[in-house]
């Protein structure tokens, strides 16, 4: 795989654990394309969660040691393996994922994993599309299957995931709730498609959410924090109401009985069991999305590759702006 001594600087895991394991190394040598590949160069990658439980080793998902993590990046095709026809170099693109690691000045994906970059949106906000994005239309679309004129509450809708749900969910045509931990989160949510957002730090936010929905409750909850929420969001449902659960980060105690008297459901999801097929459905409709306007990512917290443990650590900590981490190369 070696290009001559053609080196980059990228983010190497060579042992689970915490976020001290991420080591930053400038002699890695950049990938080749071979036949379906694209060599893209980053301008900005973004973090997500689940990256920190896979550096962790606590994610079904293990990879070979040493690693680079990461899947979302956006830069421009370096270079592309010679049965490539969608892409050519120079192109902007993003990507949902990636072959050899996206914390890194080069990334190598599969060409059918990249996607056009339209010129209104930058480097930064491509970086936050990927798997925010493509889990919230999973979410929404494809698990919960949601119709025009429903409701839904995003628990937790300040996030990158929450807001990319807010932003669909409106242009969807459902009735949005969202809910925010601090006085600017509750702006930035309510600036991106929700029509109401209650504050989750309130003692009474509940109350206030039964309040605002009346008796016939909410038919759908995406859940960002399951181990904190659940049990709340079960009593907020309809009749036949869903909970998405889209994060957890340990257990929860519930009643049962609270989905027999609804006839409601929890149903867990991963971007990572979508195949091809669906990530291509996916992709139509979010680049519909760019193209109309109401795709606009929200960038949170800017960090360069060299400060990436801190960013692991905040992320998880919770102590971040509203809007979608980002790594800039």
């Amino acid at each position: 795989m070696a290009t001559g001594q053609k080196l980059m600087r990228a983010i190497r895991v060579f042992e689970f654990g915490g976020p001290e394991v991420l080591k930053l190394q400038s002699d890695v040598v950049v990938p080749v394309p071979k036949e379906h590949q694209v060599l893209i160069k980053v301008h900005a990658c973004g973090v997500n969660p689940v990256e920190t439980y896979i550096r962790s080793g606590t994610h079904l998902i293990k990879p070979t040691l040493p690693y680079t993590p990461g899947t979302d990046v956006a830069g421009v095709i370096e270079a592309t393996g010679d049965e490539v026809s969608a892409f050519k170099k120079g192109d902007r693109v993003f990507s949902t994922r990636t072959i050899s690691g996206a914390y890194a000045e080069y990334a190598l994906a599969a060409d059918h994993t990249v996607y056009p970059l339209p010129g209104n949106l930058d480097f930064k906000q491509g970086a936050a599309i990927g798997i925010p994005y493509f889990t919230a239309f999973r979410a929404l679309l494809h698990s919960a299957r949601v119709k025009a004129g429903q409701s839904v509450l995003v628990h937790g809708a300040s996030g990158g995931v929450g807001l990319a749900t807010c932003q669909i969910a409106r242009a969807y045509g459902l009735k949005v709730l969202g809910t925010a931990g601090t006085e600017e989160g509750q702006k930035i949510v309510l600036q991106n498609g929700a029509h109401e957002v209650f504050n989750h730090r309130e003692v009474n936010y509940i109350d206030k959410i039964k309040k605002s929905v009346g008796e016939k409750g909410i038919d759908v909850i995406i859940e960002m924090l399951a181990n904190v929420n659940l049990s709340n969001d079960l009593n907020l449902l309809s009749f036949g109401g869903k909970v998405i659960v889209v994060g957890s980060r340990g257990p929860i105690e519930i009643n049962p009985r609270a989905t027999m008297t609804k006839e409601s459901s929890i149903t867990g999801i991963t971007l990572f069991a979508s195949t091809k097929e669906e990530f291509q459905q996916f992709a139509a409709a979010l680049q519909a999305g760019m193209e109309i306007g109401w795709l606009k990512p929200v960038v949170g917290s800017q960090y360069p590759l060299e400060k990436v443990a801190q960013a692991h650590e905040d992320i998880i900590r919770g102590s971040r702006p509203p809007g979608k981490m980002v790594l800039l190369l």
